[in-house]
C-alpha cells in the first residue's frame, strides 16, 4: 500500500473518479465530504469498481474545530487533493457569501492544519474560469488571469493566491490544476455526473433530455463568431482528468516539482462547439435530441480551449479518451441512473 491521501469532496463527480484512480494506483484513500452535492451510495459504487472500500467521514469543512479534530484523529496523511467547493456560477451570483465561506474558509482551515502537521503535498482543483475571455487561443498557463465574472470564479482566483502566498513562507508544495470542461462517466457506469436540480453543464442536460427527464435542450446562441455560431469549449473525459490528479500527486511525492507552486491546464487542446457535441451525441448513441436555439446567456465567452503542452511535457500526461468515448459513457450512466 502506498501513502495515505486525503480527498476532500471525494464523493462528488470528479472526486469519486479520482478516488478510483488513486485506489487503482495503490494509494490508501480517506474521503471527507459533507454530502451537500453528492450521495453516500457513491462510496459503495467506488468499492464495486476497485474492490476496496475507502475510509469515509462525513465532515463539514466550514467548521474549523471539526477540521482540527479530524486531523488529530487521522495521522500520517502524505498529501491532500482538495475538491470540496461549491461550483454553480449562477448560484454564486445569487449567494456570494455562501461561496466565499465554503470555498475560501475551508481552504484556509485545511492549510492551517497542513502547516501545523507538516503535510507538504497539496493538489488544488482550479478552473479555466480564471482566464475569463481569453486574449488568444489556445490558452497557455501564462495567459493573464482576468477579473472574475462571478463570485465562483473569484473564489478560484483568491484560492490560488492564498496557496501561492502560503508556499512562499512554508514547506507547502502545491499544484493547481485548471480544468476545462469535464464530461463523461466511468466505463463501468457505476459513477458519473449527477447534478442536483437542473443541470448547469451541457452534457448532463443532453443526457437528461435524451432520457425524457428534460423536455428540451436550450442552445444559448447561434450568432457567435464560430463556424456554426455556437460557443466552443474544451471537453475532457473525467477519467483522463482523474488520472492527471494521480500523476500530479506523484510529481510532488517524488519531489519532481520545479517550484513550490505550479499550475497546469487540463484539457484536450481541442475546442468543440455546442452543436458539434449535440451532433456527436446523436451519432454516437442513436438518440435524437429535442433542442432549440435561444438567446445568448450572460457571461458566456465565445471560445475557450487549452494549450496542453506544459501538462503533456512536465507531467507526462495526455488526454487519451475521445468525445465519443465520453458521450457514450455519459449516456450509459444516465440510463443506469434512470433504470433503463
Amino acid at each position: 500500500m502506498k501513502e495515505k491521501i486525503l480527498v476532500t469532496g471525494g464523493l462528488g463527480y470528479i472526486g469519486s473518479h479520482t478516488v478510483v484512480e488513486l485506489q487503482n494506483s495503490g494509494y490508501e484513500v480517506i474521503i471527507v465530504d459533507n454530502l451537500s452535492n453528492s450521495t453516500l451510495n457513491v462510496l459503495e459504487r467506488i468499492t464495486n469498481i476497485t474492490k476496496q472500500s475507502p475510509q469515509f467521514e462525513r465532515l463539514e469543512l466550514r467548521n474549523k474545530s471539526h477540521v482540527a479534530d479530524f486531523f488529530k484523529r487521522n495521522k500520517g496523511i502524505a498529501g491532500i487533493i482538495h475538491f470540496a467547493a461549491s461550483k454553480a456560477v449562477g448560484e454564486s451570483v445569487e449567494n456570494p457569501l455562501l461561496y466565499y465561506e465554503n470555498n475560501i474558509n475551508t481552504l484556509i482551515y485545511l492549510l492551517q492544519e497542513c502547516n501545523a502537521l507538516g503535510i507538504e503535498n497539496f493538489i488544488f482543483s482550479s478552473s479555466c474560469t480564471v482566464y475569463g475571455e481569453p486574449d488568444s487561443l489556445p490558452i497557455t498557463e501564462n495567459a493573464p488571469v482576468k477579473s472574475a465574472t462571478s463570485p465562483y470564479g473569484n473564489t478560484k482566483q483568491i484560492s490560488e493566491e492564498i496557496l501561492k502566498d502560503t508556499c512562499l513562507v512554508s514547506p507547502l508544495k502545491t499544484i493547481a490544476l485548471r480544468y476545462f470542461n469535464p464530461i463523461g462517466a466511468h466505463e463501468s457506469a457505476e459513477i458519473g455526473e449527477l447534478p442536483a436540480g437542473v443541470p448547469q453543464n451541457l452534457v448532463p442536460f443532453i443526457t437528461q433530455t435524451a432520457a425524457g427527464v428534460r423536455e428540451q435542450l436550450s442552445v444559448f446562441g447561434d450568432d457567435y463568431p464560430t463556424d456554426d455560431g455556437s460557443c466552443i469549449r474544451d471537453y475532457i473525459h473525467v477519467v483522463d482528468l482523474a488520472k492527471a490528479h494521480v500523476v500530479a500527486l506523484e510529481r510532488l511525492l517524488s519531489k519532481r516539482n520545479e517550484a513550490n507552486f505550479e499550475i497546469f491546464n487540463l484539457g484536450t487542446g481541442r475546442g468543440s462547439s455546442v452543436l458539434e457535441v449535440i451532433n456527436s451525441f446523436e451519432k454516437t448513441t442513436g438518440q435524437k435530441l429535442n433542442y432549440k436555439i435561444v438567446d445568448r446567456r450572460p457571461g458566456d465567452v465565445t471560445a475557450v480551449y487549452a494549450d496542453t503542452q506544459k501538462a503533456n511535457a512536465s507531467l507526462g500526461w495526455k488526454a487519451e479518451k475521445s468525445m465519443e468515448d465520453a458521450l457514450d459513457s455519459a449516456w450509459r450512466w444516465e440510463q443506469k441512473v434512470r433504470g433503463f
